[in-house]
């Protein structure tokens, strides 16, 4: 443990903090827009100035250690002002589009922009430009709005373990590119999306379903064991977008099941109710232009294999038990198959391979997370 003075104020705290991590134990807000306490140090958007004994000029604290006994000061007027610039920076390179942009309302450049006051840009220059040509049907990449933060770089390397993105070019067109500036061909797991702090990075299928006022609902992920806890943003009775809290025992982290594979919910072929497909039946009966044609079935959809049927769990599972017995004693046991399912409890997975080995007779018996 070291003990330091910030702002005239003794603080003791573990030696492995940075200035940065001893100024927030504080309840002090220092603004980052390159900071993921999950992730490496990186040090790269400098507005996490600080001064402070035995500094010859001000520091990013997010990268400097703390020392016993040091004085520091984490914000002053000098300070303020170099934050300042830094973000009219940052603005001259970016696109003034906020109206139009999904992240409008929670961008941290956006309130940063709003906290200092930038109406106009006070820098003139050259601009990046980048054209757009994503053919992947999950990330929408407008690198324009990239503030070279390199979150998106270390999530993908450090907690993913991919490496599908890169630092490529040197000044001002240094941009977050795969390789040889193909399209984004990785995992699509979104946690470059999840970390991104401004517009640069979005959910493709985010686009025009609206940017705030949702009604959060929070759930648990329905697609293997792992229990990550959903948050919701609903509106109009719709999911507009799914994410994850901090605070969860997923830490914010989602696959991209998880985080784009929600249309489902809302489709008009998701089942509602057990269905029993019946062989097509032959009847015919004399329409009104003198002709035999086939009657179908009212409340039923018809294709090549048969007929669809709305029945009730009782009907469903007799049939269920009636045919595996068929089958059992047409066949033979290892005709059967049966595979669990990891939102299923341990208790119901070994009822499960219990039944399918004592009451079946047979070992096919696989599990969907097994992979």
């Amino acid at each position: 443990m070291v003990t330091l003075n910030i702002d005239g104020q003794d603080i003791t705290v573990d030696r492995s903090y940075t200035l940065l991590d001893a100024v927030r134990e504080m309840g002090i807000t220092i603004p980052t827009l390159c900071h993921h306490p999950d992730l490496s140090l990186f040090g790269g958007c400098r507005l996490c100035l600080v001064e402070g004994s035995g500094m010859r000029r001000p520091a990013a604290s997010c990268v400097t250690p703390v020392q016993e006994g040091m004085v520091v000061q984490s914000s002053t007027p000098y300070l303020e002002r170099l934050r300042k610039t830094n973000v009219e920076l940052l603005l001259s390179d970016h696109p003034n589009d906020c109206m139009l942009c999904e992240r409008a309302g929670n961008c941290k450049l956006q309130e940063l922009a709003y906290y200092y006051g930038l109406r106009e840009h006070r820098f003139e220059g050259d601009r990046r430009i980048y054209s757009r040509k994503d053919n992947n049907p999950f990330l929408q990449r407008e690198m324009e709005k990239c503030v070279m933060c390199g979150q998106c770089v270390r999530i993908c390397d450090e907690i993913q373990g991919v490496g599908a993105i890169d630092f490529a070019y040197k000044g001002l067109w240094t941009k977050v590119t795969p390789p040889f500036e193909r399209d984004l061909d990785c995992e699509f797991c979104g946690q470059c999306v999840g970390v991104c702090p401004t517009g640069a990075l979005t959910g493709r299928i985010w686009a025009g379903k609206g940017r705030q006022k949702f009604r959060e609902v929070d759930t648990v992920c329905s697609y293997c064991g792992c229990g990550c806890i959903l948050t919701l943003a609903v509106k109009k009775n719709q999911i507009a977008r799914i994410y994850s809290r901090k605070d969860t025992i997923n830490e914010g982290m989602l696959c991209a099941k998880g985080r784009f594979a929600y249309e489902f919910v809302n489709s008009p072929e998701r089942l509602t109710r057990p269905l029993i497909r019946t062989a097509p039946k032959k009847d015919w009966q004399l329409n009104d232009s003198g002709r035999y044609a086939q009657v179908k079935p009212e409340r039923s959809s018809t294709n090549s294999s048969g007929v669809f049927r709305e029945v009730s769990w009782e009907e469903a599972l007799d049939h269920i038990a009636f045919r595996i017995k068929e089958i059992k004693d047409v066949h033979g046991a290892d005709a059967i198959g049966g595979l669990a399912s990891a939102r299923c409890t341990n208790e119901e997975n070994y009822l499960f391979q219990k039944f399918m080995r004592a009451a079946v007779g047979t070992n096919n018996v696989d599990h969907c997370a097994r992979y």
